[in-house]
């Protein structure tokens, strides 16, 4: 059984204007989209990489990126949820399958991937709740990623005082 999500995606702008998704973007959605299958009907890995990769959005996709965000999220799923669960107001079971995903994605960037800065972590998390979950599940992401954030990055989201002359 395959899972499928689908919803108009969001589109980064570019400085020119003109709409454009970038690699790392397609890759999270790819990611986004393995973890959903994982989620609802269950699978391997290796099955579910291999089927997303034959996809025609796979073309537009960091390929390195989408297979290592993807094995790292599946392969860490106890640990992910450790780390979410103390920053929902609810069981993570009890979360949308889009926005389980999305939280666990988001935290394997903020938790192991140091060079991505944990504000881009927070708005591409926001931009695939936008186009992929509910109404208004962005803004929970959005509130969980930002109280996740000061936990995973506390250097990093520290506030910066700027000297007085």
């Amino acid at each position: 059984m395959t899972a499928d999500i689908r919803a108009t995606p969001s589109v980064a702008r570019s400085k020119s204007g003109v709409g454009r998704k970038s690699r790392r973007h397609c890759s999270r959605e790819l990611a986004l989209q393995g973890i959903y299958q994982w989620r609802v009907a269950g699978g391997t890995v290796d099955f579910i990489e291999a089927q997303l990769r034959d996809t025609d959005e796979f073309q537009k996709a960091d390929g390195k990126y989408f297979s290592n965000l993807l094995r790292h999220v599946l392969s860490n799923i106890e640990t992910l949820e450790e780390q979410i669960q103390p920053c929902l107001d609810r069981p993570l079971k009890e979360l949308s399958p889009i926005e389980y995903a999305i939280l666990l994605i988001s935290t394997c960037e903020l938790a192991n991937f140091p060079d991505i800065p944990y504000r881009a972590v927070i708005n591409e998390a926001i931009e695939l709740a936008k186009s992929y979950g509910g109404t208004e599940g962005y803004k929970y992401v959005n509130g969980v990623l930002d109280k996740l954030a000061v936990q995973l990055r506390a250097i990093e989201t520290k506030p910066q005082i700027k000297p007085t002359v």
